[in-house]
């Protein structure tokens, strides 16, 4: 372009730089960009080209922060309707059933399968489905989702980033964090699914329970232990939307029946995460959240856990169980008021400082599994390390 002649506007006396004879891909190219002109000494003008910033340049956000306000904690809306979260039953119809629904089953599958179940690593894990996983307090949950922000998938409290790890997985359920990796699509089966008598025309979790639970007296067979596990995977772990047991839950039952070590801790975060984001999203639409699903009896017993203290939620006895989650479960709040959310909200905006309270299981006493108790140390960390070293890690 240092070449092009200057030009006289015939209404003025204006320089200009004429556009060039150009091809037609060269000249497509020329109109995405903008002439910058500059004198030289002798006063002679020349230009070059410079990039043209269009109306519709795609913006580039910040990859750590969210620029996006759509992805902003619900908490930060201008209005916030809660005649919107009033029927909380069609919000939370995912929840696990109640316990006396499956608990027969459940003996009768532990008594043949439980060293099974402790080679595999989920032994502990089930013995929750002996408690009362099906309550929840939906005011304590929204409360909580309201701050839940999907760009950096933690929830944005005034002292920074919290968000369950899979230490607190570890502690509620007795899940290893390590483990095989579970791929369905790349999983081989060696029991086929025609193989089984698994009986799919009876998919609701009662009809389920009804047409695969053995008679007393007779041994499990691996495809009653394999439904067992499906209805469990289901009902009690993922909490499917449908309220059904799925076919796609087979080849991870299979792979548990089979006593494969699958990290299930990780399947089971990355399912909470996922479920947390459906969830904040739900929140923005007119109609308000709708049969929410997902393992959000986490977040509930995870809830429990951080607001124990600042809430003082009472506890009851419970049956011999050494499993954190077993006893998170009987600090949920029974009374269901639409006025809780303000006290759960000013108890979450009062974290202005990551506090212990805030690494609940962080603690010399943690109920739990033999290898977690002796070999995370938690034992060695003070109040003093956990205020300045998790300050940069939350929720750890």
């Amino acid at each position: 372009m240092a070449g092009a002649q200057v030009q006289k506007v015939k209404e003025g006396d204006d320089t200009f730089i004429p556009i060039p004879g150009m091809e037609e891909a060269s000249l497509k190219i020329y109109q995405s960009q903008v002439l910058l002109p500059f004198s030289l000494a002798n006063g002679s003008v020349h230009a070059f080209l410079g990039p043209f910033a269009g109306q519709n340049t795609k913006r580039y956000g910040n990859t750590l922060l969210p620029e996006d306000s759509t992805t902003l904690p619900f908490i930060y809306s201008s209005e916030i309707d809660l005649n919107l979260f009033g029927d909380t039953t069609k919000i939370f119809r995912a929840f696990p059933p109640v316990k006396e629904r499956h608990l027969s089953w459940l003996a009768r599958v532990e008594a043949s399968m439980s060293s099974e179940w402790k080679e595999t690593g989920i032994f502990e894990f089930i013995q929750l489905a002996k408690f009362d996983l099906h309550l929840f307090d939906p005011q304590m949950l929204l409360s909580a989702i309201f701050f839940w922000n999907r760009e950096t998938r933690a929830f944005e409290f005034p002292c920074g980033f919290i968000c369950p790890t899979l230490l607190d997985v570890a502690a509620i359920t007795g899940l290893m964090p390590i483990g095989e990796r579970f791929y369905p699509d790349a999983f081989e089966e060696e029991i086929s699914i025609k193989d089984t008598s698994i009986s799919w025309d009876k998919k609701t979790y009662l009809a389920f329970i009804n047409a695969h639970m053995g008679q007393p007296g007779t041994p499990v067979s691996p495809s009653e232990h394999i439904a067992f596990l499906m209805y469990w995977l289901s009902a009690c772990v993922f909490c499917t939307p449908s309220l059904q047991v799925p076919k796609y839950y087979y080849n991870l039952a299979q792979a548990l029946h089979l006593q494969r070590k699958i990290c299930l801790s990780k399947l089971l975060l990355a399912s909470l995460y996922t479920c947390l984001d459906e969830a904040s999203e739900s929140l923005a639409r007119e109609s308000g959240p709708r049969n929410l699903s997902g393992p959000l009896w986490l977040l509930q017993l995870w809830l429990n856990a951080l607001l124990e203290k600042k809430l003082h939620l009472p506890s009851k006895p419970i049956p011999i169980c050494e499993l954190e989650g077993a006893r998170l479960t009987t600090l949920t709040p029974r009374k269901r008021l639409v006025d809780n959310f303000e006290k759960y909200i000013r108890a979450i905006l009062s974290f202005t400082d990551f506090t212990e309270d805030l690494a609940p299981f962080i603690r010399p006493n943690l109920i739990g599994p033999t290898w977690l108790r002796q070999n995370n140390q938690v034992g060695s960390i003070s109040p003093a390390s956990t205020a300045c070293g998790l300050d940069s890690c939350p929720g750890m």
